[in-house]
C-alpha cells in the first residue's frame, strides 16, 4: 500500500494543483504587475555591466528595490561587500530565490543585431545576469506580495549572489552557513530555450599560476635571463599533454594573463590561468594534483620559480528530480516566448550571424522535453544545491541558437526578448515558491531525495579550501 507521501507525490508530478493554491489569490497577477520593473532594472544592470565583487551599483540597485517592498535587507554578508541576503515574512518554510549580477570582462556589444562591440566598454552580460537578477527580484517581490495577501506563513528571500563567473560567490556563501536553514532554493538562468530538466554541472577549480624569473637582455645577454613566459609555455605543452590522458567528461582550458612586454626583454614575471572541469569533484582534485605537478616541472625545467593562487572552485549540481519535475510542469503550463513582429525581425538577423548553427526561431516558444542530463558547463549553484534542496529552469531570454558568453547573448539580454524571458522565469519561480509554502508533502519528498542522494555521512566541503574570497580577481 501506498504511502500518503508517495500518493501526494505522484499527484503533484501528474500536474495536480494544490488545492490550497487554487483557493487562493492568482500569484501570476503580481509577476505581471511588475513587468516595467524587470525591464528597467535588467537595462540598468545591463547598461553597467559590472564585472565580479565590483558590482556595487548593481547589487545595491537590488537592495533598494527591496527595501522599498520591505524586505529586511543585510548587505556584505560572507565578507563580501556585494553579496546580501534580503528576507520577509515569518515562521513556515524558508524558501530562497538565487540572483546574479556580475559581467563577463573583454566582450561587449550594442543592442544592435549586428557586430557592434562598445570602445567605452570593457565588460559586458554576455551570460545573462542582468537579466536574472532581475527576474529573481520580481519573483522574490511577487512571492512576498502574494504571502501578505493570502495570510500564508513563510518566508521568502532573495539571495544577492556576486561573481558566479570564475569567482564562485554562492559558495563562500555556503561555506559562510547561509544556506542552512532553507527548505528549498530556486534558481534560473538566461538561455537560447526554455527548460525544466534536471540538468548536472561539472566541477571546476581554477588558478593563476605566477612565473617568476630573471629579466636580461633577450638579445645582448640571453644567457643571463630566465623567461617566466618560457615557465608558463612549459607548463601549457605539459598540461596539455596530460590532457590527453584523461578521460573524455574531463575539461582543462587555460589563456595567458600575462606574458611579458617586450620582445627584447627576457620577462621576469609572466601567469597563466587554468580552469579544471570534471562531473566528480573528487577527479577534479585527482586531476590538479597533476597539473600542479606540471607546474613545478616547468619552473624546474626553465630555471624559473612558480606559486599559484586558487581562485574559484565549484562542487557539481546536485538535481533534485522530485523538484524538477513539479518545475517542468509549471514551466509548461506557461508556454515559451513569444516574439513580436519587431522581435522576430530582429531575431532573424541575429540568426544569420550563425551560419549553419542558426535554430527555427519558432524554438523560443517551445518547452523542451523533460530528461536528466549532464551539462558540460560549472556553477557556483552547484555549492548551494549540496546545501539544500534547489530546483532551476532556462528560460529562452536570447535568440535560438545562441551561444552563452557571445556577443550575441549580449545584445539579446539588453532586448525586450531578454527581458520577456526574465518575465517568463519569474513566472515559474513564483508558481514554484507558491507550491512549496503550501504544500508540505512537495517539501518532504525533495529532503527525502536530497538526504538520499548526499548520503548519510556526508559532510559539505568546498573546493576553494578555506581562503578568503579574491574581491580583486577582476581588478
Amino acid at each position: 500500500m501506498k504511502s500518503a507521501l508517495a500518493i501526494a507525490t505522484v499527484m503533484l508530478l501528474a500536474g495536480t494543483a494544490a488545492p490550497a493554491i487554487a483557493q487562493q489569490a492568482d500569484p501570476l497577477a503580481e509577476v505581471t504587475a511588475q513587468g516595467d520593473r524587470t525591464a528597467r532594472v535588467a537595462k540598468q544592470i545591463w547598461d553597467w555591466a559590472e564585472l565580479g565583487y565590483l558590482e556595487t551599483r548593481s547589487s545595491g540597485l537590488l537592495q533598494d528595490e527591496l527595501d522599498r517592498e520591505g524586505f529586511k535587507v543585510k548587505a556584505g554578508v560572507a565578507e563580501i561587500p556585494t553579496a546580501f541576503v534580503a528576507e520577509w515574512g515569518k515562521g513556515g518554510p524558508v524558501i530562497a530565490i538565487l540572483a546574479e549580477f556580475d559581467a563577463l570582462p573583454g566582450i561587449t556589444q550594442s543592442t544592435s543585431s549586428a557586430r557592434d562591440p562598445l570602445a567605452e566598454k570593457l565588460a559586458g552580460h554576455a551570460c545573462g545576469h542582468n537579466l536574472f537578477g532581475a527576474g529573481s527580484l520580481t519573483a522574490a517581490i511577487a512571492v512576498k506580495r502574494w504571502l501578505e495577501k493570502t495570510g500564508t506563513p513563510g518566508r521568502i528571500r532573495l539571495y544577492g549572489t556576486p561573481a558566479e563567473e570564475g569567482g564562485s560567490g554562492k559558495v563562500y556563501m555556503a561555506r559562510a552557513g547561509l544556506f542552512n536553514d532553507v527548505d528549498v532554493a530556486i534558481n534560473w538562468h538566461p538561455s537560447d530555450e526554455n527548460s525544466g530538466a534536471a540538468q548536472t554541472s561539472l566541477a571546476n577549480r581554477s588558478a593563476k599560476f605566477r612565473f617568476k624569473g630573471v629579466s636580461a637582455h633577450a638579445a645582448g645577454a640571453p644567457e643571463r635571463g630566465r623567461s617566466a613566459l618560457d615557465g608558463v609555455e612549459a607548463m601549457n605543452m605539459m598540461a596539455n599533454m596530460m590532457h590527453e590522458h584523461t578521460d573524455m567528461d574531463t575539461r582543462i582550458h587555460y589563456v595567458i594573463t600575462q606574458g611579458g612586454s617586450a620582445p627584447n626583454v627576457v620577462p621576469d614575471f609572466a601567469e597563466s590561468f587554468y580552469y579544471v572541469r570534471h562531473p566528480d569533484a573528487d577527479e577534479v582534485r585527482r586531476l590538479w594534483t597533476r597539473l600542479e605537478a606540471a607546474a613545478r616541472g616547468a619552473a624546474m625545467g626553465t630555471g624559473t620559480e612558480v606559486e599559484w593562487e586558487i581562485i574559484h572552485g565549484n562542487n557539481p549540481l546536485l538535481v533534485n528530480e522530485t523538484l524538477q519535475k513539479v518545475m517542468d510542469a509549471k514551466l509548461r503550463s506557461l508556454g515559451g516566448v513569444e516574439y513580436t513582429a519587431e522581435e522576430r525581425a530582429w531575431a532573424t538577423e541575429i540568426a544569420k550571424s550563425f551560419g549553419e548553427k542558426a535554430e527555427p526561431l519558432e524554438d523560443a516558444a517551445k518547452i523542451q522535453p523533460y530528461a536528466k542530463s549532464l551539462g558540460y558547463g560549472s556553477t557556483d549553484v552547484g555549492d548551494v544545491s549540496w546545501t539544500t534542496p534547489t530546483v532551476g529552469l532556462d528560460t529562452a531570454t536570447w535568440v535560438p541558437g545562441t551561444s552563452a558568453h557571445s556577443w550575441q547573448a549580449v545584445a539579446a539580454s539588453g532586448s525586450t526578448i531578454g527581458f520577456k524571458g526574465a518575465q517568463l522565469a519569474a513566472k515559474a519561480m513564483t508558481l514554484m515558491a507558491a507550491e512549496l509554502f503550501t504544500n508540505p508533502d512537495l517539501r518532504a519528498a525533495a529532503r527525502a531525495e536530497f538526504d538520499a542522494s548526499r548520503g548519510p555521512d556526508y559532510e559539505y566541503v568546498s573546493l576553494l579550501g578555506d581562503r578568503d574570497p579574491p574581491l580583486d580577481y577582476r581588478k
